[in-house]
């Protein structure tokens, strides 16, 4: 099978949690099935081993001038015998739907969020006329890869769409079993050191996209509500906070709280992942799965987030590793933070590595592609 894959906008290099998602998606995909991928022209060249790849298509927020590259597409799945068709996000959608029409080509939709709903959280106000492109676009395509349950049942209660087939494929993680204690205390060690963290600390981790709404709102409950609360408590701890595109305004509050460290942009995350005693994220500000989440969890750690930012994760296999705390309730947060160091020695189940390990995850989306 031959699937031609449209991105629209820059994926690679992947840094970011929604840039990774979709590269590593890919990345597994093309170990199993020729890949053929048209990205933006911002894009570099995949640093992966794969078939074909090209970046000639115009960013989504100037997608409409794609229609100058319908037939640059349709010389490619003449040449690569294409089968499948996959519109990363919904932005695309009706490229895929054209070439459709003229191909008769199956496309899918792989959703990362339900936009309009994002649109809508984040206070675009024209999110009602992206919701009406995005529920038409739904019902075009032969499948929808959604990202959680959460997001399928939302398209089911809210656009009522008939005979709609989806398949879940969550975010991944290359991670295919938990690291061991003894790893997790020996990045606790050198992150102490590096950071120049006294190690009775407890150390609790945040990072992200730094300009992102979501991540914004977990930011300002940080320094403005769960910090002032903590400092009450006579609780030692320390809060690590990467990641880039930090205005100068949020710049300068992180790097005066005394209790964060604010380390930038990390290229290898892994470290501070796997060391931490706590990934937290209190906004309820959230659609899709949280990427970061999934990264936490995948290195044994514990996660402490708002009810909100758990979609996805709410699996009986994940109650010793996730703490779900009711949306805004930052009492309840602040004292799941200062009791965490006793639920720091659980071990994830093998049950979260057989969903989100993406090896795991391609086999299963495997299934529905060849089906079509």
């Amino acid at each position: 099978m031959t699937i031609l894959g449209l991105i629209s906008y820059r994926v690679f290099p992947a840094q970011m949690g929604g840039q990774k998602g979709i590269a590593e998606w890919y990345e597994f995909l093309s170990r199993k099935e020729k890949v053929v991928i048209v990205g933006t022209k911002e894009n570099t060249v995949p640093t992966f081993s794969f078939q074909q790849w090209y970046s000639f298509l115009e960013n989504h927020n100037s997608g409409w001038r794609n229609i100058l590259h319908i037939r640059k597409l349709l010389h490619l799945i003449r040449v690569h015998k294409v089968d499948v068709i996959i519109i990363e996000h919904s932005y695309f959608g009706w490229i895929g739907l054209l070439l459709h029409l003229i191909t008769g080509k199956p496309f899918l939709i792989h959703s990362h969020n339900i936009e309009a709903h994002r649109f809508k959280i984040t206070g675009k106000k024209w999110w009602k006329i992206y919701e009406v492109y995005e529920r038409w676009i739904h019902s075009k395509a032969r499948l929808t890869l959604y990202k959680c349950e959460e997001d399928a049942a939302y398209v089911k209660e809210q656009w009522k769409l008939k005979q709609h087939l989806y398949c879940i494929i969550p975010f991944g993680t290359r991670i295919s079993a938990a690291p061991s204690q003894e790893e997790k205390k020996e990045a606790r060690k050198k992150i102490c050191a590096a950071y120049n963290i006294d190690p009775s600390s407890c150390i609790f981790l945040f990072n992200g996209t730094l300009d992102f709404s979501p991540n914004v709102s977990s930011i300002n409950i940080i320094l403005h509500q769960l910090i002032p609360y903590l400092r009450n408590k006579n609780f030692n701890y320390r809060i690590i906070i990467s990641g880039n595109r930090a205005d100068a305004a949020m710049l300068k509050e992180l790097t005066a709280a005394p209790e964060i460290i604010f380390t930038g942009f990390v290229d290898d995350i892994s470290l501070l992942l796997k060391g931490a005693d706590a990934f937290i994220n209190p906004s309820s500000a959230a659609t899709g799965i949280k990427t970061k989440l999934v990264e936490a969890l995948a290195n044994n750690t514990s996660v402490i987030c708002s009810r909100s930012s758990a979609r996805g994760l709410h699996h009986s296999y994940l109650t010793n590793k996730v703490q779900e705390i009711n949306d805004n309730d930052i009492i309840a947060f602040a004292e799941a933070m200062i009791n965490i160091p006793f639920n720091n020695d659980s071990t994830i189940a093998a049950s979260f590595y057989k969903n989100f390990y993406w090896g795991n995850i391609i086999d299963k989306a495997l299934l529905s592609l060849r089906s079509l």
